[in-house]
């Protein structure tokens, strides 16, 4: 099969795969894992010490969220959210909402609901003494999750909420479906153009695998470095 493997086309390629296709996922990547932690942590505020109505609905989303395939979800978001922004605007014509547009939307929402859960776990994980410390130097419950609780959890789950955002990077690759050039796209899109299927797919994977394999490790060193000795 790799007997007429063409290394060629791999190399006339790698402008428009990097530059635009791995931009692309890169960029989204980032702008969706900082949005989805911060959504993921305004959730498991909401889960954990806002009423009890704020709660259930947060509860709510999360398990309806993590309940449904991410291409589902984009596809919703892709084709439904012009109609929603009319709707809510009154615009005569469903609103031009762009494929970039529509997928940091979708991601941003879908990790939240990963994201939440890792956060809730982390802001659990504080023993309650550290609480009681806060408010015991008049500190209000905001100021306290602010301040003590927070940061904490943000320390203790980084390197999980790393992990999940290089599961992100991988689950990118799903904006073919909208026709975007993201790294998996444009290469795709390369192989259909030259009918080198095998190449381009090969070459896409082991991107993939380098990328991701290369950040699992950082991750294994920050663990390590964050470990706190016992």
């Amino acid at each position: 099969m790799f007997s007429d493997f063409d290394f060629d086309v791999i190399a006339r390629s790698l402008p428009y795969l990097f530059k635009e296709g791995m931009v692309f996922t890169l960029s989204i990547t980032a702008a969706a894992m900082g949005a989805g932690i911060v959504l993921g942590t305004l959730l498991a505020l909401a889960r954990l010490s806002a009423p009890r109505p704020l709660a259930v609905a947060a509860a709510a989303y999360v398990n309806f969220i993590r309940s449904l395939p991410l291409v589902l979800v984009i596809f919703w978001f892709y084709f439904l959210v012009p109609w929603i922004g009319q709707w809510l605007t009154g615009a005569e014509r469903p609103l031009l909402v762009g494929p970039y547009l529509s997928s940091f939307i979708t991601f941003s929402l879908f990790e939240a609901a990963f994201y939440c859960e890792i956060m809730r776990a982390g802001i659990q994980s504080i023993p309650r003494g550290q609480i009681a410390a806060g408010y015991a130097l008049g500190l209000s419950h905001r100021q306290t999750m602010i301040n003590v609780v927070l940061p904490q959890a943000f320390r203790n789950m980084l390197p999980v909420l790393l992990t999940q955002s290089i599961v992100l990077f991988q689950d990118t690759s799903l904006v073919y479906v909208l026709s975007i050039s993201d790294f998996l796209g444009a290469a795709a899109k390369v192989a259909q153009r030259d009918g080198r299927l095998v190449e381009m797919y090969v070459f896409a994977a082991a991107v993939y695998f380098i990328i991701s394999y290369g950040a699992s490790l950082g991750v294994k060193r920050l663990q390590a470095r964050l470990a706190v000795p016992r």
